[in-house]
């Protein structure tokens, strides 16, 4: 009985609506929209008290109702999966031919009755959601979605948030299902691809339309919007990544890249560094957290946060977004948004910041460097923020060259008058050697050990001399420490063949000449080398394996005779790094705990003249030279002089050990920064130990 009844209901509905009905109740539902403005007297009654919502519902089913109708296949000569064939059906037509896309955009920008647009996107997004046949291509469809996306930058009537990116994603969704449809949105229709049925003056007028507001603008506004959840952001920018990310032929590539894409993300990322406050501090920028683009995060979230904060976790979450684009996007367009960032921001902005003479200018703009290196994945960004920072220059340093203004002005302030600020600094240069190029570590420490022009010229004697010295060794081979690894690590040391034996006793010796650095009665823990092994381990393989695709030798290049009239010079950050090692008795301990690790990183890469220059205690120097050994040598010098004056030197700095590990509450002490000094330069000498025996032989675990 239901299934009779069924099929009489359905029978009824064929044969009150067929293709000719239909047409005539979209005809009739179409002039009920239009009728409302002969009509009606009461410009205040708004869009959603009026008929006018429910006959758009009804022109798009019956749009949707007639497609199913036609039905689809899939079409064997086209990349998509499903496309309509044959014509489109008479309501369609009716809908192209009568503009009435045009007419609705008209409406929306008129905002008559107040809240259209609303309706109109709402409409829009349905119509291109739904209806499964490609409509973008036709002049009558992507040229008031043009006027449509145009509209979203006007502040005339209802803000229409929600709707506007509904109908956003709904282009997007499109274009990232066939990029192809890019050239209808991001440029005018021209009249050699204009659709079949279009005039000349048609084609011809959209050339000559230029929408106010592009389709990235649009979206890209919607990115930094914050609704109550935050959600809205966060949907828009995926949707526009998808795009981005699909869009990876050469001729979307080409579009996308000469739109004003580049321009839009560049703008916003200049326009929230000018809202960060001066008076920022590098703690609130380097310890900010939920900087990930795609965490939701409300107005109302962001209120309750400092000021600082709040600026700052904005900035970063669209440096991460920006680092998205330029990984997923097509090279063409990565390459363009990379350059605009380096002449817009870095150049135009970051620079002048960089180079300013205020301490909180100096400050700001160095933390907040150090914080986009942390975000930013290799791409083509990379090389342009190496030559900003460092410069292209691959050749030797002299000490009366100048260089890059920028890099010399970074490296000065390595040793700032103001700890702060050196501080900041040598956090700086710790994040510019972990990028993923050769550049850095060629700029700042190769460049002048590539000669080895710190070695005198009977260096080769002298090595082949100490060789022959340590083979013959015997009380190296018998001391239990070394003799088949360390113990309580579980790592030990791999030898190979027995003809290792003599660089294996030198190497042995030069951990040992690391240790015994310190003299016992200056040491605070004989402890702490174990631990130091296991990290240099993983720092060293992250290292090599940062270093694997840039060619260095594996063996030291042969000695140039050709320097030896030129005094030694070891570049100007070493020379700086240097000079604040030999100060680490007199510098606040966060200064010497950064300078020690930036050492220890720099000498744990696996080039053989950086292993040599810092981890070799027993090369031959040149007239003038001076290695890291020779620097430590001398501050123990010195600290041997100064402990002589202090009568309870040992049980001060046992005192001060235990403040600093936490097992005793901190009070103030007499000569407090010399023994955290003494502490410091202690386990230093066990990192460069530990650092000295993983470069050196391979370690199993």
């Amino acid at each position: 009985m239901w299934g009779r009844l069924g099929a009489l209901l359905q029978q009824a509905v064929e044969t009150r609506e067929p293709s000719q009905d239909l047409l005539q109740s979209f005809v009739q539902h179409w002039k009920g929209v239009t009728q409302y403005y002969l009509e009606t007297t009461d410009e205040s009654c708004p869009a959603r008290n009026t008929d006018i919502p429910w006959r758009l519902r009804q022109l798009l089913d019956i749009l949707v109702y007639e497609e199913n109708e036609c039905g689809t296949k899939e079409d064997p000569d086209n990349g998509n999966s499903s496309e309509p064939v044959g014509h489109t059906g008479p309501c369609m037509e009716y809908l192209l031919q009568h503009k009435i896309l045009e007419t609705l955009c008209t409406l929306a920008k008129a905002e008559y009755p107040p809240g259209m647009r609303q309706q109109v996107l709402v409409f829009f997004s349905r119509l291109l959601t739904k209806v499964q046949r490609p409509l973008l291509h036709y002049i009558n469809v992507h040229r008031p979605v043009q006027k449509l996306i145009a509209l979203g930058g006007d502040t005339v009537g209802v803000t229409a948030h929600r709707e506007e990116l509904q109908f956003l994603m709904s282009v997007c969704c499109k274009l990232e299902k066939d990029p192809s449809l890019l050239c209808h949105i991001l440029e005018s229709e021209t009249l050699k691809n204009a659709p079949s049925g279009a005039s000349e003056e048609e084609a011809g007028a959209s050339n000559k339309q230029k929408p106010k507001q592009s389709l990235f603008k649009a979206v890209l506004r919607l990115c930094l919007c914050q609704s109550q959840t935050g959600r809205l952001a966060v949907r828009a920018r995926e949707a526009l990544l998808g795009v981005l990310r699909a869009a990876q032929q050469e001729v979307p590539a080409r579009l996308i890249a000469q739109s004003d894409l580049s321009q839009q993300v560049v703008q916003r990322l200049c326009d929230l560094h000018s809202e960060l406050p001066l008076s920022t501090h590098p703690c609130d920028i380097m310890g900010t957290d939920g900087t990930d683009w795609r965490t939701e995060v409300s107005n109302e979230q962001y209120n309750a946060m400092p000021p600082e904060v709040s600026a700052v976790q904005r900035f970063l979450c669209w440096v991460g977004y920006c680092n998205s684009i330029l990984k997923e996007s097509h090279e063409m367009v990565a390459v363009t948004l990379a350059d605009s960032i380096t002449e817009r921001y870095l150049r135009g902005i970051l620079q002048e910041e960089l180079l300013h003479v205020s301490e909180l200018r100096i400050l700001r703009s160095t933390a907040l460097l150090s914080a986009v290196l942390q975000r930013l994945s290799p791409s083509p960004l990379t090389h342009r923020l190496v030559s900003f920072l460092l410069g292209e220059d691959r050749g030797p340093e002299k000490r009366s060259d100048s260089g890059p203004p920028l890099r010399a002005q970074l490296i000065l302030r390595c040793n700032h008058l103001s700890d702060e600020i050196s501080l900041t600094t040598l956090r700086l240069f710790e994040e510019i050697l972990q990028l993923p190029t050769e550049m850095c570590m060629y700029s700042l420490v190769l460049r002048n050990l590539e000669s080895r022009g710190y070695l005198c010229a009977v260096h080769e004697e002298s090595r082949a001399q100490d060789s022959e010295a340590f083979e013959g060794t015997d009380e190296l081979e018998e001391d239990p420490y070394f003799t088949d690894g360390f113990p309580d690590t579980g790592l030990r040391i791999n030898n190979g063949n027995q003809n290792r034996g003599t660089e294996s006793a030198g190497t042995e010796q030069s951990v040992r000449s690391f240790l015994s650095l310190v003299p016992e009665e200056m040491k605070s823990s004989d402890s702490g080398f174990d631990s130091y092994l296991q990290d240099a381990l993983v720092q060293y393989r992250s290292c090599c394996q940062q270093a694997s695709s840039w060619g260095w030798p594996l063996s030291p290049q042969p000695l140039s005779h050709s320097n030896d009239q030129d005094e030694f010079y070891e570049g100007r950050f070493l020379q700086v790094l240097l000079d604040r090692l030999g100060s680490i008795l007199d510098q606040p301990y966060e200064v010497n705990l950064q300078v020690t690790s930036l050492l220890t990183r720099i000498a744990l890469y696996p080039h053989p003249h950086i292993q040599e220059y810092l981890l070799n205690p027993f090369i031959n120097l040149a007239p003038g030279a001076r290695t890291l050994f020779s620097v430590l040598v001398r501050v123990v010098a010195d600290l041997a002089q100064r402990t002589q004056r202090i009568s309870d030197f040992r049980e001060m700095l046992l005192l001060v050990r235990r403040q600093l590990i936490g097992e005793t509450p901190a009070q103030s002490l007499g000569h407090e920064t010399l023994c955290k000094g003494v502490v410091v330069l202690e386990e230093f000498c066990k990192e460069l130990g530990a650092a000295a025996c993983v470069t050196h032989h391979p370690l199993t675990i």
